[in-house]
């Protein structure tokens, strides 16, 4: 009992440990709001972005999350609602935006605001910037304002500020309101900066342009998410056209075409007798793809035994050929794709976390097309001419046109070409299509027509 008493006695007993989650591309921004919270007696754990955050998150369980005016790999509005969701016991605090604080604050709010109007103080310039790259390989910094709009920069006001030994009267001590601030309007993208091969003027295909220009020559994984027929093999195209390692192979594998028993196989080679049928050794897809890129479609739809071993070849660069004691250095650049929001995935345990992760260092969302139906006329002449190398190239009336466009598009992009090639071998020889010859086919948006009637 004395022991007891005496531990419950101790000061720090009495000191709750607390940690903190910064989620920032900027280093020097995080490395000063880490110093400052740990002199207030806080853990901090740091995040280059927002999927990095959202691990961070999960095997920390923070009291509060600092996030930047920016995240490299998210869109910061999508991103807090669905943080807000997932964690909603971790107080939100955004640094450097206009965005709204939380309705009812965390216990340490103050706290938290005084650290940010601290490191304001001490260095302006921080707050007056757009958000900077950090390459990890040579720690080089990139102002990006040239192509990002950041959201409107604030400033707090404080009218009385606290020592670092006034901490237990902060509540009382700092009071503090947040003004908008003017700042100058950088660049927008425009048709100029799009991808040739991503067809589309659209402010949501202009974004996934800029993040694959951005990305394209870094070494760093991008996950695509995006709905089937959507684009997203040929945003790895022109990630993998834009990269330094465009002159070394494309390697493609379809996580879901590809049954279970032979994927780890197919992806990691084998040796001569390593099972029934293996009458000699083969190399795999990944080890095909050396030095180049290696994408990944329909990472969602790998089972979870085979999810393990590409972790841990995603860490090490290393890889084990089915039968085979030895282990290949391989060095490749990983993109997958997925249908899926492997996000609630991971919450529901059918995919790998630390594997997500992994993957999801740069997020690129590929819209439907109901997203971008602006687009559709620019598309439409696109897939048309595309048709025109080989058969008579066909125009479309205004009356087919408004069919398209009064469409659901459940197949996205992909859907519209079949569409268009459809109707170009209904029209015949005749070189304009009209509306009899749009044929929507077998699709979703037909089933659930005649479920209703």
């Amino acid at each position: 009992m004395a022991a007891t008493a005496a531990l419950i006695s101790s000061p720090c007993s009495r000191i709750r440990p607390r940690t903190a989650l910064v989620a920032s591309a900027d280093g020097s921004f995080r490395q000063k709001l880490n110093s400052v919270l740990t002199g207030l007696r806080w853990q901090v754990r740091e995040a280059q972005g927002g999927a990095q955050a959202w691990g961070e998150a999960m095997e920390a369980l923070p009291q509060t999350i600092i996030v930047d005016s920016w995240l490299p790999d998210l869109d910061l509005a999508e991103f807090l609602r669905e943080f807000r969701a997932a964690f909603p016991n971790v107080d939100v605090v955004t640094a450097g935006t206009a965005m709204p604080l939380e309705s009812a604050p965390g216990p340490h709010r103050q706290e938290i605001l005084y650290a940010l109007r601290s490191i304001q103080e001490t260095d302006t310039a921080a707050w007056n910037t757009a958000p900077v790259l950090e390459d990890a390989g040579t720690r080089q910094v990139r102002n990006p304002a040239a192509v990002i709009q950041p959201a409107p920069l604030v400033h707090f006001n404080v009218q009385r500020v606290p020592s670092l030994s006034a901490q237990e009267n902060l509540k009382d001590s700092v009071a503090l309101d947040m003004t908008e601030r003017s700042v100058p309007k950088p660049r927008l993208v425009t048709g100029n900066d799009r991808i040739p091969e991503l067809v589309g003027n659209s402010p949501c295909m202009l974004e996934i342009s800029r993040r694959i220009r951005l990305v394209a020559q870094r070494t760093t994984p991008v996950l695509i998410e995006g709905p089937t027929g959507s684009g997203k093999e040929l945003v790895a195209e022109a990630l993998h056209k834009l990269s330094t390692r465009n002159r070394k192979p494309f390697v493609v594998i379809n996580c879901a075409a590809i049954p279970e028993a032979l994927l780890e196989a197919e992806l990691f080679g084998h040796t001569r007798g390593a099972f029934t049928g293996a009458v000699q050794r083969r190399v795999g897809r990944i080890e095909a793809a050396d030095g180049g890129t290696l994408f990944l479609d329909e990472i969602g739809e790998m089972p979870l035994s085979l999810q393990s071993k590409l972790l841990r070849f995603v860490e090490s660069g290393e890889l084990q050929r089915v039968g085979d004691n030895e282990t290949v250095k391989v060095d490749v650049r990983i993109i997958a794709a997925t249908h899926q929001l492997l996000a609630q995935h991971t919450q529901a345990g059918s995919f790998r976390a630390d594997l997500y992760y992994r993957l999801a260092v740069f997020l690129v969302r590929t819209p439907a097309l109901l997203e971008h139906l602006d687009d559709l006329p620019l598309l439409v002449d696109h897939f048309l001419a595309q048709m025109g190398r080989s058969m008579p190239i066909k125009h479309i009336d205004d009356a087919a046109m408004s069919k398209l466009a009064a469409h659901t598009w459940p197949g996205n992009v992909r859907e519209l070409e079949h569409v268009l090639e459809r109707a170009a071998i209904l029209a015949g020889d005749e070189r304009v299509l009209t509306s009899d010859d749009i044929d929507f086919g077998f699709s979703m948006s037909s089933v659930r027509m005649s479920e209703r009637q």
